[in-house]
């Protein structure tokens, strides 16, 4: 039994029943809290707003919605001397974070399964004074972003991603970028630098290790080339405890921490949302936060 939580939802995420939704997983919910607070966002900023000025309030906050929602909370709760622990119920589009807490995608099973108590402190990845769950990008991966439309995406979900990467592959053009680590230094051409915290992208699986989210270190794919090939190993790759990418026009390593520079600044995605530019400090913040998990 919980004594009081919050539940922050997005009414635009992806789901078309929001009032039957929300009736759902309350009332999966309801049984466990004595006191619930139900808080709508209703424009870009409410949610991290409500956690850095209340999230200390409760011993347990629900975020559902999708990746776009849980970024914007998690970096309103990541600033909390004491932050409550965390449940992310899945109602977006592709719902990575949430899948790498190997959760299922329905949110009616994930609350279920959120409720049944087990946690654990999860890792942050850092880029200036924001965090983010899943990943940082920049090149071909901001640029699927941009080919999205909301027509296509509210249409197609998921597909939309495959659809626009797919498009967006086609005419990738290279930049000049150049990355130091503790491990050493990168300089060259590439099509898309992926700094991952999480273990999925676009609902498909990484090859990095399932204990990615909590090793103190960020999976950084350094990808020269574009093309369906390549499109075809990265997704078709599960996850191994020891990947070395077989496609030449991949280079893989882990840092810590990691400076990352461009010819000329570039729009960064960091888990769907593009407000940063390059150059960036990218780091770890290890097991910052306390999640529910599947």
């Amino acid at each position: 039994m919980y004594n009081r939580a919050m539940l922050i939802y997005n009414g635009k995420a992806g789901q078309q029943d929001w009032a039957g939704l929300l009736g759902s997983v309350s009332a999966i919910i309801a049984p466990a809290v004595r006191e619930l607070l139900l808080y709508q966002t209703l424009k870009p900023g409410d949610g991290e707003q409500v956690c850095r000025e209340r999230g200390e309030e409760f011993d347990l906050v629900f975020i559902m919605g999708g990746d776009g929602t849980v970024h914007e909370c998690i970096n309103g709760l990541a600033r909390l001397q004491a932050p409550p622990l965390i449940g992310i119920i899945p109602a977006g589009t592709c719902n990575d974070f949430a899948r790498s807490l190997n959760l299922p995608p329905d949110p009616l099973l994930a609350a279920q399964q959120l409720l049944q108590g087990r946690h654990r402190y999860v890792d942050l990845g850092v880029a200036g004074d924001r965090v983010f769950t899943n990943f940082y990008g920049i090149g071909l991966i901001t640029e699927a972003s941009d080919n999205i439309s909301s027509g296509l995406k509210g249409a197609l979900g998921k597909i939309s991603y495959f659809i626009s990467t797919l498009q967006t592959v086609r005419s990738a053009e290279p930049f000049r970028y150049r990355l130091e680590w503790e491990g050493g230094t990168l300089e060259d051409e590439a099509v898309m630098i992926y700094v991952s915290n999480g273990r999925f992208l676009g609902t498909q699986p990484l090859p990095f290790p399932n204990n990615a989210l909590e090793d103190g270190k960020l999976d950084v794919m350094v990808i020269r080339e574009a093309g369906l090939p390549l499109l075809k190993e990265l997704l078709s790759r599960k996850n191994q405890e020891d990947w070395q990418p077989g496609d030449e026009s991949i280079s893989y390593f882990q840092a810590s921490s990691l400076e990352l520079s461009t010819a000329h600044p570039m729009k960064a995605d960091m888990d769907g949302e593009k407000y940063l530019d390059t150059p960036a400090t990218l780091q770890v913040s290890s097991q910052a936060l306390q999640f529910l998990t599947g």
